[in-house]
């Protein structure tokens, strides 16, 4: 069975259980005022996105933004970011129509979140040398947390935590060259992007285990519920069908899983 069938019996199959409160037809008007959908990629998490081989937007957000213009009709213009809090200040605006965001209290007052589609890590960093052996370690007065400015990562550790500094970076990607130049003492950001500054510098360690989970999901800006709940409707679908799983695997994405269904 094609992926086109097995989708669209799998919505007809929610629809007639009850579980997706869509409405009746794609609310385009809402979903893409200007005639086409304007979908946030940001570059700042490589989980989601990347430059492809010919410089152009690549990954897991890129094919759902492309297949949800396909499914309303209208053309996809892709809008690329290199940092979160960029992208959220873009949705608060309603310069973009979808984004592709960590679900965070702090963002949720500034836009409307769809259930979650991929869940990543968020990991810390140190030198080899350093004495920082475990997580728990971390959160000590006199320790410096490097993270990018406006990140997911940002958002938790300034809830959470109490004795250490945080430092802001420009941007998630500059988190490790940003604490190697500062001399800072940790650097906070989500695993698969340390785990390659690790391989690329030598010196480096991750710590074991991770000191958050992120649930990622769609937004869009307020005041736009129908296409809200046209949007998470399509959220589960895509990943009941495999569409996120097929999506992460062709792209080589390891260590990221898809979400488990809205209960």
């Amino acid at each position: 069975m094609d992926f086109r069938r097995r989708t669209a019996l799998l919505a007809l199959a929610a629809a007639a259980a009850g579980c997706a409160s869509t409405p009746s037809g794609p609310p385009v008007s809402e979903l893409a005022p200007t005639g086409k959908l304007r979908a946030a990629i940001n570059y700042g998490n490589p989980i989601l996105a990347a430059r492809g081989p010919d410089g152009q937007p690549s990954g897991v957000s890129v094919d759902l933004a492309r297949e949800l213009g396909q499914r309303i009709g209208v053309p996809v213009e892709l809008v690329t970011f290199t940092a979160a809090g960029k992208v959220v200040e873009a949705v608060k605006d309603a310069q973009v129509d979808v984004a592709f965001v960590a679900i965070d209290p702090v963002r949720g007052a500034d836009m409307l979140q769809t259930p979650p589609y991929v869940v990543i890590e968020g990991a810390y960093l140190v030198r080899e040398a350093s004495t920082i052996r475990r997580n728990e370690d971390v959160d000590k007065r006199g320790n410096r947390i490097a993270v990018g400015d406006g990140s997911a990562y940002d958002l938790y550790l300034t809830r959470e935590i109490k004795n250490a500094r945080l430092v802001k970076a420009p941007t998630s990607p500059q988190v490790v060259d940003f604490f190697l130049a500062r001399g800072i003492e940790v650097a906070a950001g989500v695993k698969q992007q340390l785990q390659a500054d690790a391989k690329r510098i030598p010196g480096l360690r991750l710590l074991d285990g991770r000191f958050m989970v992120i649930d990622q999901a769609m937004g869009l800006p307020k005041g736009r519920d129908n296409a809200a709940r046209y949007v998470s409707a399509f959220v589960e679908e895509m990943k009941a069908s495999g569409f996120v799983a097929e999506a992460l695997k062709r792209h080589g994405i390891e260590g990221a899983l898809v979400a488990p269904p809205r209960k």
